[in-house]
């Protein structure tokens, strides 16, 4: 239920019914006398009660003023699309603004859309595999007749390969093999097929038969409907949970952990969280097993790992690994969830049979516990994973 007001004349906003669950910037115009080459969007959220949610930063956003018209070159690499990048791809019949629509994808259809753009993974693919989520990522900038792939972000759902064609004037040139640049025109042709493009027919994705250009042989005739224009994309994902409190101050900073470094190990291992937007009122969470946490920094945070047995009742007998999520929780019990995991993990060289004890009185329980405990000490290791 969040509402995004417009702090700047010049960006006006579409509002879509709540349920959709997202509202889009429709435009945003930068000034001929601003000299920037990159700039920052700042967004304010606010619950349809006035109460503000926080703030939030777009990362980078760089300023292209005008595709280029100079045949691109590996040298300058600031402005060639890579494989494995972020895509998003919009078709505007005889350069009419109102008439942009945006490939998109619902469930496992492709759809032609006026209101949402998608973001899709865009990459080579020299191999056309064509089962479900097998793509392999091969390395390199996108070059025209290579042959691509495009993934959807959101659902993972991937067009038939296609190769990447530049579009001139209305015609697809088939000799080109430069680089493939932000906001170049350019037309998809299915892989396999005589002429067969990625089209699009009001709301739907079709394919469009090209017909040969009379007076040059190494083009093809497409209509307006076949020509895409490509830019890459950048997503920042801002995750947060309120449900066990009630909220009254913003969430924002949203703390973002990027890295873990450990250290020390047996009895006390000490855990280092990297990352941004720290500060004093947050504790690390494994699982739902408070940690011991010190503020070192707005980009570190230190904690003593909890022990293992936090986490089973049995763990004295435990033989395989245990993994919990890693949250930072706030003061006022905002909880904010990370893309890192901390995995308990038993040695496996340990052996049932293997004398690991000082000979001592054989007393059951005394024996019992040490062995517990020399166990848990000795043949745990502390893993973090993304």
């Amino acid at each position: 239920n969040a509402l995004i007001p417009c702090p700047i004349p010049c960006w006006s906003c579409a509002h879509v019914p709540l349920l959709q669950e997202f509202s889009c910037a429709k435009a945003l115009y930068i000034s001929d006398s601003d000299k920037r080459k990159h700039f920052r969007l700042v967004l304010k959220l606010f619950f349809s009660n006035g109460q503000e949610i926080g703030t939030f930063h777009s990362k980078l956003i760089k300023v292209i003023s005008k595709p280029s018209q100079k045949k691109q070159s590996l040298k300058n690499t600031d402005l060639c699309i890579s494989s494995g990048s972020k895509v998003s791809l919009f078709n505007r019949l005889r350069s009419q603004t109102v008439s942009t629509r945006y490939l998109s994808a619902e469930g496992d259809i492709f759809t032609a859309s006026a209101r949402q753009w998608a973001a899709f993974t865009l990459q080579l693919d020299d191999f056309c595999s064509r089962s479900q989520g097998e793509f392999p990522l091969r390395e390199g900038y996108i070059r025209y007749g290579s042959i691509v792939r495009l993934i959807c972000t959101t659902t993972g759902i991937a067009l038939p390969p296609l190769i990447i064609r530049k579009v001139a004037k209305q015609s697809v040139m088939l000799d080109v093999d430069e680089p493939v640049s932000q906001l170049h025109k350019c037309a998809f042709q299915l892989h396999g097929s005589s002429g067969m493009y990625l089209c699009l027919s009001t709301e739907k994705v079709i394919q469009f038969q090209a017909s040969p250009c009379p007076k040059e042989a190494n083009r093809e005739l497409l209509n307006d409907s076949s020509c895409w224009t490509i830019i890459g994309t950048e997503t920042v994902e801002y995750t947060f949970s309120d449900s066990l409190t009630s909220i009254r101050d913003p969430v924002s900073p949203v703390p973002l952990v990027t890295a873990l470094e450990l250290t020390g190990g047996g009895d006390v291992a000490m855990l280092e969280v990297q990352g941004e937007y720290f500060h004093a009122n947050l504790k690390v969470w494994f699982g739902d097993v408070e940690a011991e946490t010190m503020y070192r920094s707005p980009k570190s945070l230190v904690c003593v790992v909890p022990d293992v047995s936090a986490f089973s009742h049995d763990w004295r007998w435990l033989r395989y690994p245990i993994t919990v999520p890693l949250l930072l929780l706030r003061n006022d019990g905002l909880i904010y969830s990370s893309t890192f995991s901390f995995t308990y993990t038993p040695e496996q060289n340990f052996l049932a049979g293997q004398p690991t004890l000082p000979e001592m009185a054989q007393d059951s329980d005394t024996l019992l516990d040490t062995i517990h405990q020399e166990f848990t000490r000795t043949n745990f290791h502390l893993y973090m994973q993304n």
